[in-house]
Order: structure tokens, then sequence, then C-alpha cells
């Protein structure tokens, strides 16, 4: 059964990394492989992180057997006709949980959806169906407000800047932490696209409950990349 108030009293204040590949095929990311996955999720906990988000029943399942810390999981899966990508299906839901994993991140955007429910209906089956928390992954303060409304137990502002409608969103989005912060009782995740110290340590400021940092730790690939282009550039 699910502690609630102890998973919040770990995650308060606190960094959580996302552990997770750059893809999904070994030829394209080495790190694709749940060995080196666990590695990185033992290795940013010692560094002080207070809870792990991880992709894939796999990767959730291996990290679940060597941490009793928070773990957050999510299902990225590709479904022909629709944006929606993670966690998108409730069986998707439900491997998770079965997985281990303590909440279910998802996609809770104003998108459509692949069984036709709309985000806050997936939200509530969600909970029903697992017994897990939840955590809305969304992209507008419009999104994070009603996915409160639906009762998911976080919003995320993992998407800001990937819907369609985002694009061009302000990189981190400051501004959207800090308007969903002050209008909601739900613990409010800042994630996506936060790329120092100093931009997370911001968001704390901005009221967010905690800070989701991914890329910028756990993913070799795309740090080489932005170095490597950067010094192309000049």
């Amino acid at each position: 059964m699910i502690n609630t108030q102890a998973i919040l009293k770990q995650l308060a204040g606190g960094l959580i990394v996302s552990v997770q590949p750059d893809a999904y095929r070994a030829d394209l990311d080495p790190m694709n492989d749940t060995t080196v996955m666990v590695a990185m999720a033992r290795s940013v906990l010692l560094g002080g992180a207070v809870g792990i988000r991880a992709n894939s029943p796999a990767h959730v399942r291996a990290i679940r057997a060597v941490t009793d810390k928070p773990l957050i999981g999510l299902y990225k899966f590709d479904i022909e006709g629709f944006a929606v990508r993670i966690t998108p299906t409730l069986a998707l839901v439900l491997a998770m949980a079965e997985a281990g994993a303590d909440i279910i991140a998802l996609d809770a955007t104003a998108r459509p959806r692949p069984e036709g429910m709309d985000a806050g209906a997936f939200i509530q089956a969600a909970k029903a169906q697992t017994g897990c928390l939840v955590m809305a992954d969304i992209s507008t303060f419009e999104e994070g407000l009603a996915a409160a409304e639906a009762g998911a137990d976080f919003i995320a502002t993992t998407l800001s800047g990937y819907t369609e409608y985002t694009q061009g969103a302000p990189k981190p989005d400051y501004s959207l932490v800090e308007r969903l912060a002050a209008a909601v009782a739900v613990p409010v995740v800042a994630e996506g696209r936060i790329e120092t110290p100093a931009e997370a340590a911001r968001m704390l400021a901005c009221g967010a409950f905690a800070v989701t940092v991914g890329s910028a730790i756990t993913r070799p690939r795309s740090i080489a990349e932005r170095f490597a282009r950067a010094m192309q550039e000049g």
C-alpha cells in the first residue's frame, strides 16, 4: 500500500532525477541497458537525489529492487495517430503499477487520447485501478488546473514547450510553475528543460514542491552533443 505522507515528506524540496536513455534502441544509445540505468539511479541517489523517475517496466522493476526511495514510473509508447506518448493507455498504467512504481506519470494534456477519455477521466481511472499516486504531466496552466480538479496527486510541468501549442514557451518555464503553485493545493513538480543547478534552485523559489532534472544529469549523449555543437558554432 502506498504511504502518501511518507512519499510527500521524502520528496518535498528535493531533486528527482529522471533516469532514462536518450533512445530506446541500443544501437542509438548504449545507455539503454537495465544494468546501466540501475547504476545511474544508485549514483544519483548517492549524490543527493530524493527520488527517481524512470521509463518502462523493465527499468522500473530493476530500480525498485535496489531502492525504497520514491519511484515515478512512466511508459513511453507511440500509438499511430496520437501525439500523447507518456503512459497513454490504462494497460500501460497497470504495467507500471505492477513493476513497482509508487507514482505513475501520465500525459494529462488536452490532446486526444487513444481510449477516448479526456485527461481528467484518465487520471481518475488510473488512480482507481492501481491505488498508486498519479503525476499529471501538463504543458499549460489550464491543463494543470484541470488535472488538479480531476484528483492528480502531483502536477508536473514536463510538457511545457513540447506540445504543438506551447512551442516557444520560456526555457525553463518559471512562470508556469509560479502560477500553478499559487493556484492549486496539489504539489507542483518543476520539470522540463532545466539545465543548471541555478535553474533548479530558482524553481523552488518559484514555489515548486520538488524539481525533476533528466538530460542535464543522466544523458551523456545529449550532454556531449551540446558541448560539440557549441564548439562547432564558436
